[in-house]
């Protein structure tokens, strides 16, 4: 009788690896179960928070009178600086030069210079506003463009990076320009704010729920703002309603804040700003005034490139040192600069200390070169895209690689970008619809159309080579079920999911069969933050790492126990065959557990090969490039300045996806983001340094309605990660926002056209409205000029 030998490849589990997974929590998003902090109950007695904000934007505090915010109802505390018991610091990189609350000098208007504790909300709002301040004002600057970027006061030191002599080469060139750029900021917008409720606990232990990115760095803020080992400090969240960045370092303040209450209260404190406050008091995406002189030949080629990258920072450091490096290491983007210098400037303001923002300066810089193959472009009279495939990374027959170096001396090992480019072109039919909207433009008086196609490369790792390492905590109970807690934290984009079918495929089990639980300091020590991109990459690994240490453990007892070679030991869908018979999975487990077989495994991974020379400007910052390119079309009136995208074609690598619902999505709102940033979000402070778009009444991000009316996304699904990744995949976070580049461009491409695109626009971001016709009017008067 011959034995039935099933077939292993028509079986799989239920939720692994490459499976189309919806978020593990998404039908508690839909339904209002999923649970955010402000869901939890609250401790009995809980007390609440509220910040005092600076009404002046530089100045010295002369008086602050808070007699009647003491005797309000309801209050039970009114902190200063003087109340902080350790150290009155909350700066992530150690400079020490952001006070968690201010003392004697305030440094942007809404600085936060007292906290009200009292027993409702609403009563510590109250309070707040009974307050009586007084200042010597002193002199203060908003805006980086009335500041030298060379001469004044910066708050971390610059970054320059160079290959060849740019000035020579720019000197040398048959042609050259200069020119200036202003990049506008943009506001994080989370549906969830900041929030942290604290709880006390014996001796100096403390509980912080933190809407956190990086739950270690409260954990270190607030045990420094305390004056007690980080031991004594345990930081939990099991979700955040967006971060983007803004919630790497911004949760600090309120962590802090909130743990010194009640610690001297003995009772739970939460506090949670309202969306004005949030919005005035916490930092955003650095705004940019980039200076680029280029020199080029009559067929495009670009000899040598010249920019200069001034940043909005704020009155802190901040990240404000990582966010304008990482802005100079995407000024070439994906253009390979023959010779290249690069300068940033950090440069200090009296605004809000500016902070993460999904992408982390690498879109300002991408901007900035995609405004350099414009000029070049029109310089010329030539379609930018045929400027573009020229000057790309391996192109122009390069055939010793001599053309793969960047300007901080790494070689690009995996560029994709001419394929994903000759691809896209073809799927968006770019060239007959750049034939029909000539047609169109030159029958049409008032609405003009443009279209561009523009490609991005993504480098992924943290700048800072120590944050790239993970841990993660698995355990494997008899029953065969799995807890799994990583160092990564969940803000909606489906992280948890990813590292719990990394899992779920190494034990070969069904996804129900894992744990998700939250990110707790208490399990996964000296986490890094989640950012970069990096949270599937590291604690997908990390986890994995976890998992096969069990899986090894558990193939060398039935190797021992069944007296079978371990190559006879094969993990098959929730099952396990040991020789010739087969066991369920959760059967091995008890039989290991009943032999004393540990069944739980601290995994830990850290990116090989990166390192950085930051003096030097040299290294291999990144451990590999992801690829896209995005292809939009827009129309625009040019009587008013309105504008409406058409349609957008996006092509993106994702390597071997682990999740192709999740990574689309991804894709599709990074670009919508990005696509917001540069045309609709606008940051305007007055002439008094006030912060005016602070609320969703006067800061416009993109509604449904501003979404491209065609929007075909496609996962370029012949690409892997070149690096053994997990599972070959690749990092989709960040990568996909500046796709929204290709709206700007086509917004600018429209605008060139009243002119015959003889005059390159200069569009400044954001574009909205307002801006696109002042610079259609000045075409327009540019274009009448006499030659």
């Amino acid at each position: 009788m011959t034995k039935h030998v099933p077939d292993l490849k028509a079986q799989k589990i239920s939720g692994g690896v490459a499976s189309d997974q919806r978020h593990d929590s998404a039908h508690k998003h839909v339904s209002g179960t999923a649970v955010y902090i402000d869901d939890m109950p609250e401790p009995a007695g809980t007390l609440h928070g509220c910040l005092g904000l600076s009404t002046a934007t530089h100045a010295t505090i002369t008086k602050m009178d808070l007699v009647a915010v003491r005797a309000a109802p309801g209050v039970v505390d009114v902190l200063t600086a003087k109340d902080v018991p350790g150290e009155n610091d909350i700066s992530p990189t150690g400079r020490h030069d952001e006070p968690v609350l201010a003392d004697g000098k305030v440094e942007f208007y809404g600085q936060p210079i007292f906290c009200v504790i009292a027993e409702t909300r609403e009563q510590a709002r109250r309070a707040v506003r009974l307050a009586k301040v007084e200042y010597e004002q002193l002199p203060f600057v908003t805006d980086i463009g009335a500041l030298d970027p060379r001469k004044d006061k910066l708050v971390t030191p610059p970054l320059t990076l160079k290959r060849g002599d740019a000035a020579a080469a720019i000197k040398a060139a048959p042609r050259r320009l200069k020119g200036k750029m202003r990049l506008g900021g943009q506001e994080h917008f989370y549906l969830e704010g900041h929030i942290a409720m604290a709880v006390p606990g014996e001796d100096h232990d403390v509980t912080i729920y933190s809407s956190t990115q990086h739950p270690s760095e409260v954990q270190h803020m607030v045990s420094h703002a305390l004056g007690i080992p980080s031991n004594a400090v345990t930081v939990e969240i099991r979700r955040m309603g967006g971060g983007f960045g803004g919630k790497e370092t911004q949760g600090n303040q309120f962590a802090a804040l909130a743990a010194i209450a009640a610690k001297r209260h003995h009772r739970a404190v939460k506090i949670r700003p309202d969306r004005d406050d949030d919005m005035i008091a916490t930092g955003k995406r650095h705004d940019f005034l980039i200076d680029y002189e280029v020199g080029f030949d009559d067929d495009g080629n670009i000899l040598g490139v010249d920019f200069m990258f001034a940043a909005r920072c704020g009155f802190s450091s901040d990240l404000s040192g990582p966010v304008t490096d990482r802005a100079l290491f995407h000024c070439d983007n994906t253009y390979f600069w023959p010779a290249v210098h690069a300068q940033s400037a950090p440069l200090y303001t009296n605004t809000v200390s500016n902070t993460a923002f999904r992408g982390f300066g690498g879109p300002q810089g991408m901007v900035g070169a995609e405004r350099v193959i414009d000029e070049v472009a029109f310089a010329l009279g030539k379609d930018p895209l045929e400027i573009r495939k020229k000057n790309f990374y391996g192109a122009s027959g390069d055939k010793e690689g001599d053309r793969n170096i960047t300007p901080y001396h790494q070689t690009v090992e995996d560029n994709v970008i001419q394929r994903i480019i000759a691809e896209l072109e073809a799927s968006s039919n770019y060239a007959r619809r750049r034939r029909e909207i000539s047609a169109f433009n030159n029958n049409s008086r008032f609405i003009k159309r443009g279209l561009a196609l523009t490609p991005v490369k993504f480098g992924i790792s943290f700048t800072a080579t120590h944050y790239n390492q993970a841990g993660a905590l698995v355990h494997v109970y008899t029953d065969g079920s799995v807890h799994l807690n990583h160092g990564g934290t969940e803000m909606g984009q489906g992280l948890y999911l990813k590292v719990a079918q990394v899992v779920a495929e190494e034990f070969q089990i069904d996804l129900d069969q894992v744990k998700i639980t939250a990110t707790t300091t208490g399990k996964v020590p000296n986490t890094s933050a989640t950012a970069a991109s990096s949270g599937s990459d590291l604690n997908g690994m990390a986890a994995q790492n976890a998992a096969r240490q069990i899986k090894d453990r558990l193939t060398n007892f039935a190797s021992e126990k069944y007296q079978v070679p371990r190559d006879q030991v094969l993990f098959l869908p929730n099952r396990v065959r040991i020789g010739n018979q087969e066991i369920p999975f959760g059967d091995l487990v008890k039989q290991a557990y009943m032999a004393r077989i540990q069944l739980s495994a601290a995994g830990f991974y850290k990116t090989p090969k990166i390192h950085w020379n930051r003096d030097k400007g040299e290294g291999r910052p990144f451990y590999y490039f992801a690829y896209g390119a995005s292809c939009s079309e827009v129309s625009v009136d040019t009587l008013t300045g309105e504008y409406v995208v058409e349609r957008t074609d996006i092509l993106h690598e994702t390597g071997r996806s682990l999740n192709r619902a999740i990574d689309l999505g991804q894709v599709e709102g990074g670009f919508i983001q990005g696509m917001g940033w540069l045309t609709t979000e606008e940051l305007w402070w007055d002439d008094k340094g006030r912060l005016r778009t602070h609320a969703p009444s006067t800061y416009k991000i993109p509604l449904a309605s501003d979404r491209p009316k065609i929007f075909n996304v496609t996962l370029a699904d012949w690409s892997e990660a070149n690096e053994p990744t997990v599972h070959r995949s690749k990092a989709v976070g960040e990568p996909p926002f500046p796709l929204g580049m290709s709206v700007l461009h086509a917004l600018s491409d429209a605008v060139a056209s009243v002119a015959d695109h003889r005059i390159c626009p200069r569009l400044d971001a954001p574009a909205t409205p307002e801006r696109v016709l002042m610079a259609i009017e000045r075409l327009k008067r540019e274009a009448a000029r006499p030659a």
